[in-house]
């Protein structure tokens, strides 16, 4: 693992199969990625399952079940209203009788025809997978497994903290052997993981804006806000709460003084002072002097997701100047980089290392 940054398969390789299948994360490893990423929800019996969030309308074909139609409803799930069907109102069982659908079928239909073919998978089934693909590889491969709304999962009587760590050493992956990372927007859920005994890096992952969920439903208007976590201070406060790292969207490295993220910042060179907010080279570097590593979501090639600075003609479909946008923000030093299509982070990293 000593390529940087490290090239994260975002739900496998999601750009090219429906992401979370046991495909997309087989294709991330052929492709290069060093490390895939697996968002991790609950079951109603407890069984840890990936999916991008507990709302499953989106990405799997439920809608078409009648057997389930009753149980479509409309929660609120971190202070945001969502209407559809639920993991935690599934077993696991019931779950396996559903199949994968592409979340962006205008986007990329060569993904949507492999829609049916692939069936949800639990935690477990990943570890096994990249267990196999290590061994078949040759080469150390990981982990980055990010909590989703822990808190939320928590008063329904599934502790996402507790079931994850169950699951982690019951797949012989508490080794402590760094392909282990550990990362949610949640930093109460990353505290108590850590303090059932995980050995993996917790990285914390920070919005521009609003304030983690669990702070709020603790805290209420008072708690603290992910800005707070972008100044001088923040980041060491940050290293020194125990954590390894911060996981921020990619605007912020992209940002110069014209973004609000980056409102006293002049170019790339950061916040003036230890209130500002910083961005680009400024943030990754004094992350690093706080000793933290420093990754950065989502790098993606279709003009729909690249800074408008780098969009090319107006088919929000068709691959612009992605070269130019992954380079810049590799450049930043950033420590690992998720990626829906690897192979073209994986290029863009080589082309960096020989200049």
């Amino acid at each position: 693992m000593d390529a940087r940054p490290l090239v994260i398969g975002h739900r496998g390789a999601s750009g090219y199969r429906p992401e979370h299948t046991a495909p997309a994360y087989k294709l991330a490893f052929e492709l290069g990625a060093d490390f895939v990423e697996p968002d991790v929800v609950a079951t109603r019996d407890g069984v840890l399952v990936v999916r991008h969030e507990n709302e499953i309308s989106g990405t799997t074909d439920v809608a078409g079940h009648p057997e389930f139609e009753a149980r479509r409803t409309t929660k609120t799930v971190d202070g945001e209203a969502l209407t559809g069907w639920f993991t935690e109102d599934f077993t696991w069982a019931e779950l396996q009788t559903l199949r994968c659908v592409e979340r962006l079928p205008a986007l990329r239909p060569s993904s949507a025809a492999f829609d049916g073919q692939f069936g949800i998978l639990r935690l477990a089934d990943l570890f096994a997978l990249v267990d196999r693909a290590t061994d078949a590889r040759q080469r150390p491969l990981g982990i980055v497994a990010e909590l989703k709304h822990a808190h939320y999962f928590g008063r329904l009587g599934l502790p996402l903290a507790e079931l994850f760590a169950a699951e982690v050493s019951a797949a012989g992956w508490n080794g402590g052997d760094g392909r282990l990372v550990v990362e949610s927007f949640e930093p109460t859920a990353l505290k108590r993981v850590r303090a059932l005994g995980v050995w993996g890096a917790s990285v914390l992952l920070v919005e521009e804006t609003g304030a983690p969920a669990d702070l709020v439903a603790e805290e209420g208007d008072g708690a603290r806000g992910y800005a707070s976590y972008l100044t001088r201070e923040g980041v060491a406060e940050v290293a020194a709460e125990g954590f390894d790292g911060i996981s921020v969207p990619k605007s912020l490295l992209l940002a110069r003084g014209d973004s609000p993220a980056a409102a006293d910042a002049s170019g790339s060179a950061g916040a003036s002072d230890a209130g500002d907010s910083l961005v680009g080279h400024a943030l990754v570097g004094h992350a690093h002097d706080a000793g933290l590593r420093v990754f950065t979501w989502t790098l993606r090639p279709e003009n729909e997701f690249l800074d408008k600075r780098f969009r090319v003609g107006a088919d929000p479909a068709a691959w612009g100047g992605w070269q130019a946008e992954f380079g810049a923000i590799m450049a930043s030093g950033v420590d690992g980089v998720f990626a829906d299509h690897p192979d073209v982070a994986v290029a863009v990293r080589g082309e960096l290392a020989e200049h």
